[in-house]
């Protein structure tokens, strides 16, 4: 028997931005990225950026030190990259600039996946954590992870971590 959290308080919205991470992609083929977007809203979470960039550690690391820079974003989704493939560089990228991580979600993750599609999970490195007071996820680019990610581990959890990470009171 899976056990369930306790419920989040309802009407709690988060701010979100989305980065897409490929060298191919276009906002109009941007399936993963449109899907997170229409997953957050859904939930009636706020979008407040949507971007894509190369598979190129300066770009990313760019849109991470962007994107901290907003006041009142709360949560980066980044997707794409996080495979072993040569041109995958966003997840060495964001495990470096991380302050915290958070171990659990990529080893569930992985475990959810496994499920899914067997062995070959073990060749995602998903990724969380915290960079300068955002909450930061890290998926691969596949629609199907996307959705898995988002449903069973980010949007269950989303204003928890985010109350957590702002709840001054809360022992680090």
């Amino acid at each position: 028997m899976t056990h369930i959290p306790h419920p989040d308080s309802p009407g709690i919205t988060v701010t979100c931005a989305i980065v897409t991470v490929s060298d191919t992609r276009s906002k109009q083929t941007d399936k993963s990225g449109q899907l997170i977007q229409e997953l957050l809203r859904n939930a009636n979470h706020v979008i407040e950026a949507y971007t894509i960039v190369k598979d190129e550690p300066v770009q990313i690391e760019d849109q991470m030190e962007r994107l901290s820079q907003y006041p009142n974003l709360n949560v980066v989704i980044f997707n794409g990259g996080t495979g072993i493939a040569p041109r995958d560089t966003t997840y060495d990228t964001i495990i470096k600039l991380l302050e915290k991580t958070l171990p659990g979600f990529g080893e569930l993750f992985r475990f959810l996946s496994y499920q899914e599609i067997g062995s070959r999970a073990m060749a995602s490195r998903s990724v969380a954590g915290v960079y300068k007071q955002k909450l930061i996820f890290s998926l691969p680019g596949s629609s199907n992870a996307v959705r898995l990610a988002m449903e069973k581990l980010i949007l269950p959890e989303l204003v928890h971590l985010v109350g957590q990470l702002h709840n001054s009171n809360s022992k680090q």
